[in-house]
């Protein structure tokens, strides 16, 4: 971190921002947080951040990760391209200058794009347990398992926990570099992080949403922002 009294973090826009930047806001009171998109200068201002946060939203176009055939898969109103390869630059520079990154839910999603992995399109589609909001709009929760052998293991220091749930893609191929470390019981992956952590910046990629989780103090949102803080402080 540069020589500055404020620690400076990159928060990508979307259409629950304020959630995001609330909770991002919150976890420690020397925090200035920048809004990131494609629209404005959304890069240079990255450059000014100590870390980013790739926040939830949208669809990626499955022409990003070379199965186009998926798009019926995919929610047609939910689908931003300009934002997409936004993100992907943004992935680009944070791998480039070794800037901490944590991504949630499509966070999670693109990361693994950017890295050549492949998505589910539509999870009960594919199979598999509807992984969505539930009736009344509200997240579902369920348990998930945490590789003990997993970088991951080492932050929360748990081997299982209950996260919330509210998303119909999920990863299919994971990216190079990439493995998963938290998956639920039907098989779908939770988390992601690096094959090799060893020289390399942080990358924590979830697919709950702790910035929302009715649980605030659990390992699964504590101490992972925690840790990420930790990141970007010593960057």
């Amino acid at each position: 971190m540069s020589d500055r009294s404020k620690l400076i973090l990159g928060v990508t826009d979307c259409s629950k921002y304020k959630l995001y930047h609330d909770w991002v806001q919150q976890a420690a009171a020397d925090i200035t947080i920048i809004k990131l998109d494609g629209c404005t200068d959304g890069l240079e201002q990255l450059k000014r951040c100590d870390g980013l946060v790739l926040t939830g939203g949208e669809d990626v176009h499955p022409r990003f990760y070379h199965q186009p055939e998926y798009l019926p898969y995919c929610y047609p109103d939910d689908i931003n391209e300009a934002r997409d390869i936004f993100e992907l630059e943004a992935l680009r520079y944070t791998e480039e200058q070794g800037v901490p990154v944590l991504g949630i839910c499509r966070g999670l999603q693109i990361a693994n794009v950017f890295f050549g992995g492949t998505l589910i399109p539509d999870i009960p589609t594919w199979g598999r347990f509807n992984h969505g909001k539930l009736p009344d709009g509200g997240d579902k929760y369920h348990a998930v398992t945490v590789d003990t052998a997993s970088w991951l293991h080492g932050i929360v220091k748990t081997a299982s926990g209950v996260i919330n749930s509210n998303h119909h893609q999920s990863v299919e191929k994971a990216g190079d570099g990439l493995v998963a470390n938290v998956l639920s019981a039907d098989g779908i992956v939770e988390a992601m992080e690096r094959k090799s952590v060893t020289g390399k910046s942080f990358l924590c990629l979830l697919q709950w949403h702790p910035e929302r989780m009715k649980d605030q103090q659990s390992p699964f949102v504590k101490n992972i922002m925690d840790a990420f803080l930790t990141a970007t402080r010593e960057k």
